[in-house]
C-alpha cells in the first residue's frame, strides 16, 4: 500500500515508548520508600509494565513451552498485549463518548491498532510472526519503564542491568523498523494461511483494515516509511538492465495496485 506520490515521513515515536511523560524530577523520593510512592501515584503505568512483562514471558513460553503448550502461551501473549493497549488507550481517552468523533478519534490512536490486532489472531491457529511486533513493542516499553524504576531506587551500580537496557533503547528504530516490516509481511501470509486452513476468510479482510490503519497513523510513520522503502527496492530492483520484460511489468503492477490500495493520510498533529 505505498502512496506513490508520496515521500516518507520523518518516522514518529511510537505509541508510549518511554512512558507517559511523569519523569522523576529533583525532588523525587528513592529507594524502595520512594519507588512505593511513586507505584502508587502511577497506578496505570505499573500495571503496563506488568502486562508488558507478561507479554514477554509468554513470547518466550511460546517459544520454549514451560508454563502451558505453546498455543496456549500464545493466545495469552496476545490477551496480554489487548491488556497493554486497552490501558494504553485509556491513558490515552480517559472518556469515551458514544458520537463519531469519539469514534474516529479512538481508532486513530496506536494503542486503538494493536487492540485490534490482538482480537483479530487471538482465536486462530498459532502464527509465529504475528508474536513478533508485539513482542518488540513490549519490550521496549518494558525497558524504558525500567529505567525509571531503577533511576527511583538508585541503583545506579546495577551497571549490567542499565546496559542491556539502553542497549534495547539504542536500537529502537531497528527494532520499530523490524515490527512494520512484520506488519507488512503479515498481509500475504494471512492470505495464504486461509488456503491453509489456519485462519477464517474474514481474517485477511480485518488484517486489511488494521494495516490501512497503521499506514495512516499520525504518530508513528515507520509502517508508511516502510512501505515507500520497499516500493523503491522492488522498483529498483526490476529496471536494472538485464531483468526480463514481463518480470518488470508484472511487479510494476504489483506496486500501482498495492499503492491504489493506500488509505489517505491525516495530517500530522502535535500532541
Amino acid at each position: 500500500m505505498p502512496d506513490s506520490n508520496q515521500d516518507p515521513q520523518r518516522p514518529g515515536d511510537q505509541d508510549n515508548i518511554t512512558g507517559t511523560g511523569t519523569g522523576t524530577g529533583p525532588g523525587t523520593r528513592r529507594g524502595f520508600e520512594g519507588l512505593k510512592v511513586y507505584a502508587l501515584e502511577h497506578k496505570i503505568d505499573i500495571a503496563l509494565w506488568a502486562t508488558r512483562a507478561l507479554t514477554l514471558l509468554f513470547c518466550f513460553s511460546y517459544i520454549l513451552p514451560i508454563f502451558g503448550s505453546a498455543s496456549s502461551s500464545y493466545q495469552k501473549a496476545l490477551m496480554s498485549n489487548a491488556a497493554s493497549s486497552a490501558l494504553r488507550l485509556h491513558q490515552r481517552i480517559p472518556s469515551i463518548q458514544f458520537t463519531r468523533e469519539s469514534f474516529v478519534t479512538l481508532i486513530m490512536e496506536d494503542s486503538a491498532h494493536y487492540l485490534f490486532y490482538s482480537i483479530i489472531f487471538m482465536y486462530s491457529a498459532p502464527i509465529t510472526m504475528v508474536l513478533v511486533p508485539i513482542f518488540l513493542f513490549a519490550l521496549l516499553h518494558f525497558a524504558s519503564f525500567t529505567l525509571r524504576l531503577l533511576d527511583i531506587l538508585g541503583r545506579n551500580n546495577a551497571l549490567l542491568s542499565r546496559f542491556l537496557i539502553s542497549l534495547v533503547e539504542f536500537q529502537q528504530r531497528n527494532m520499530l523498523r523490524g515490527a512494520a516490516f512484520v506488519e507488512i509481511f503479515l498481509m500475504p501470509l494471512a492470505v495464504v494461511s486461509v488456503f491453509m486452513g489456519r485462519v477464517s476468510l474474514l481474517t485477511p479482510v480485518l488484517y486489511y483494515r488494521f494495516l490501512s490503519m497503521r499506514y495512516s497513523s499520525r504518530r508513528n510513520a515507520y509502517t508508511r516509511t516502510m512501505f515507500y522503502e520497499l516500493r523503491m527496492s522492488a522498483t529498483y530492483a526490476v529496471d536494472r538492465p538485464g531483468v526480463p520484460q514481463f518480470i518488470r511489468s508484472f511487479v510494476h503492477k504489483i506496486i500501482t495496485f498495492t499503492s491504489s490500495l493506500a488509505p489517505p493520510i491525516v495530517p500530522s498533529q502535535n500532541q
